[in-house]
């Protein structure tokens, strides 16, 4: 039996499509019984919380691996560290973690925290696979396209720094072998794309493909901070994605090293691809009438 975690979000759904292709006997867990209705048709659905040992323990009965992944948030430690906590009790043998890229030596923002969940798992007997993904594509439809839809453009403070985005599509095949095979027990995958590509690059290919006029303009940081705050975002979450852009700022988010392609054994899925299959979601409603 397979658990998957956050089966509601980004990537947890996309693990839930591969390893419900799969046909092996698995169960998914939302945090509420509305979530729960949503499951796809054969899987198993159990409503659970991170936070409630009893309910987590239910989740985990006669489950063999688990997909961990948590919502970003300052809890994320402490969470996850219960989740591991919990599968060690209820015996499981193996655990595909969902962690972030820069947990091997940034020591801000949300990859420090991954790292210290990361520790915790290493300090157990679970054999277990981690798996550090880049900046996913489908970043590309929550971030941007809304201000490019209302205003032709998309905002940051990111300058010329490359990014290797990734398909979470792709991130899901590779999560759905490790929790099937024994293969990837005890490996650590940086998971990037094909193309490092600044944001100017990102704004020519959406241009291109959505046949409409996208710009990117590089702001201030403190700027950036300024209009996340006026949006209403919580001063953490503020602070924690100005220090990972930092990351990236600094040069170390545009890898290119073949490791996705050899893990799934067929090219992954590039921005060309992605932005032709959502061209339409960087439209604005008078272009998609």
């Amino acid at each position: 039996m397979i658990l998957i975690t956050g089966a509601s979000g980004t990537v947890g759904r996309a693990v839930l499509v591969e390893v419900a292709g799969s046909g092996e006997t698995h169960r998914a867990m939302y945090r509420s019984q509305e979530e729960a209705a949503k499951a796809p048709a054969g899987t198993e659905a159990v409503v659970a919380d991170f936070s409630d040992r009893e309910s987590l323990m239910l989740a985990l009965r006669g489950v063999e691996s688990v997909y961990l992944v948590c919502s970003p948030m300052p809890e994320l430690v402490q969470l996850e560290g219960n989740a591991i906590e919990a599968s060690e009790a209820a015996g499981v043998r193996r655990i595909v973690l969902n962690s972030a890229l820069g947990a091997e030596d940034y020591g801000k923002s949300f990859p420090s925290w991954h790292r210290r969940v990361e520790d915790r798992l290493k300090g157990t007997k679970i054999a277990h696979c981690i798996l550090r993904p880049n900046s996913f594509l489908q970043n590309l439809l929550t971030y941007y396209a809304p201000s490019i839809r209302a205003q032709g453009a998309f905002y940051g403070a990111m300058g010329n720094a490359r990014t290797s985005f990734v398909d979470v599509r792709d991130i899901a095949a590779v999560a759905a072998n490790a929790l099937r095979s024994s293969q990837h027990d005890g490996k650590t995958y940086e998971l990037n794309g094909l193309e490092a590509l600044t944001c100017a690059d990102v704004a020519e290919r959406i241009s291109r493909y959505a046949g409409i006029a996208a710009r990117y303009v590089d702001i201030p940081a403190e700027a950036q901070r300024k209009a996340m705050m006026d949006q209403g975002m919580p001063e953490w979450q503020v602070t924690a994605l100005l220090e990972l852009q930092e990351y990236y700022t600094g040069g170390r988010g545009g890898a290119l090293d073949g490791m996705l392609q050899g893990l799934l054994g067929r090219p992954p899925i590039t921005i060309d691809r992605f932005l032709k299959e959502f061209a339409g979601e960087f439209r604005g409603h008078a272009a998609s009438a």
